[in-house]
């Protein structure tokens, strides 16, 4: 859509697929790098509840078509209109994972455009967060949003 703004993001995880993949789609896997925690795995047609530790808020997500060890999507708009994340994993012969994310559509409009650069910034930190779970046993969203709590951004 040329009228349509989208956030994109990747980064190369030097993990297998198959880890990466259950990462992104089990709730106790995913609770160790990005959310605090949530009411199942992400599934097709299922909605479940995020909660991530930096908001009060939970946040209802709804799988769409999830592929093993391929493609995850899912709709986290809460029923507005539609915020489809695509999540696409491509297997090197290395046996790392190259993660692409993105996130469809916003206004192309100075709204629209505000929000497509912090969703591109969070998919960034998603990825990154991941790679330093699955790589080095290591939560970088600990403490890192504590800030937002006392702070208008």
């Amino acid at each position: 859509m040329k009228d349509k703004l989208t956030a994109r993001a990747a980064l190369q995880i030097q993990r297998p697929v198959e880890d990466v993949f259950d990462a992104i789609i089990k709730a106790d896997k995913m609770s160790k790098y990005f959310i605090e925690s949530s009411t199942g795995n992400l599934d097709s047609d299922v909605t479940v509840e995020w909660k991530f530790p930096e908001f009060d808020d939970v946040f209802p997500v709804t799988g769409k078509l999830i592929k093993s060890n391929e493609y995850i999507s899912f709709d986290w708009s809460g029923g507005a209109e539609g915020m489809l994340v695509e999540i696409f994993l491509e297997e090197l012969s290395d046996d790392s994972t190259v993660v692409r994310v993105k996130e469809s559509f916003m206004e192309k409009d100075d709204d629209g455009i505000k929000q497509a650069i912090g969703q591109t910034e969070g998919w960034a930190n998603f990825l990154a967060c991941m790679k330093a779970s699955l790589e080095y046993g290591i939560n970088l969203r600990n403490g890192a949003f504590d800030f937002m709590k006392t702070n208008e951004q």
